[in-house]
């Protein structure tokens, strides 16, 4: 196994109710690790904290108790060692595609024309080559989608989070891009932390996968992974590791699952 990349050593972290002003837990005592290299999926039910929890990761927020570390030390804000794409495509609408990928470099004081050669990299790592100056109204979602992504990657972070990166987008476009992270993930080595509450999407991504509680959130189970890259939905392993998970969260929400046939 690698080393240890990321470590998350019992976070709580509560919300001040807007009903009556009282602290509301959201993430109790979880504590996790994450390796150099590895593609962790983490899944739960809609609302149940995962969110919150890469928000510490990313340093958006601070957990009430507990710590985070990358590489041995603590994190303590956000850095360009990690880059977060939200479920949201969070483009600039002024900015064409170059320009939007380009937008961290300005900040590192980057000369125009090392951005310009980095950006094109990265905009032809995410399929768009061609689309440089094109401006987020005149894509689809998935474009944009893969726009956020580059934009995340060309500051090359230790560690990519990705928060429902798919979610809003339709079935088929979601495969092509869940395929096409795979080939970015193989290529650059990068640490993945992958949040979702697609069951399918975390077996088809995933080396592990945590699956968490309904709020607050607490890490109920953890899976590995072990199936052999490029995978088949329709492979009886992938159904039936599928359908375990899914069971361990059904019973988060107190549904049933439907018997197999």
């Amino acid at each position: 196994m690698n080393k240890v990349k990321v470590e998350v050593k019992n976070i709580f972290k509560s919300y001040i109710s807007s009903d009556d002003g009282k602290p509301l837990p959201v993430v109790e005592d979880v504590s996790f690790k994450v390796y150099e290299g590895e593609f962790l999926c983490i899944v739960g039910s809609s609302g149940c904290g995962k969110t919150t929890i890469l928000r510490l990761i990313a340093g958006l927020q601070d957990a009430d108790s507990g710590e985070i570390l990358l590489d041995g030390n603590k994190i303590k804000s956000t850095s360009s060692k990690r880059g977060m794409v939200f479920q949201e495509f969070a483009l600039f609408p002024w900015r064409t595609v170059q320009k939007n990928v380009e937008f961290g470099l300005e900040y590192k004081g980057m000369t125009p024309e090392e951005r310009n050669e980095l950006s094109k990299k990265f905009v032809s790592m995410v399929g768009l080559s061609g689309y440089e100056n094109s401006y987020p109204h005149q894509l689809s979602g998935g474009m944009k989608q893969r726009v956020a992504i580059a934009r995340a990657l060309v500051n090359d972070p230790d560690v990519l989070l990705m928060d429902e990166p798919f979610g809003a987008l339709d079935a088929q476009t979601r495969n092509i891009l869940q395929d096409e992270l795979l080939r970015i993930w193989a290529e650059t080595k990068k640490t993945i932390i992958f949040i979702t509450h697609n069951v399918d999407e975390a077996v088809y991504l995933g080396d592990r996968v945590l699956v968490l509680t309904k709020r607050p959130a607490k890490i109920k189970k953890e899976f590995n992974i072990n199936l052999s890259r490029r995978r088949k939905r329709t492979n009886i392993e992938f159904v039936m590791l599928r359908k375990e998970i899914l069971d361990e969260l059904m019973e988060e929400i107190n549904i049933q699952s439907p018997p197999s046939i």
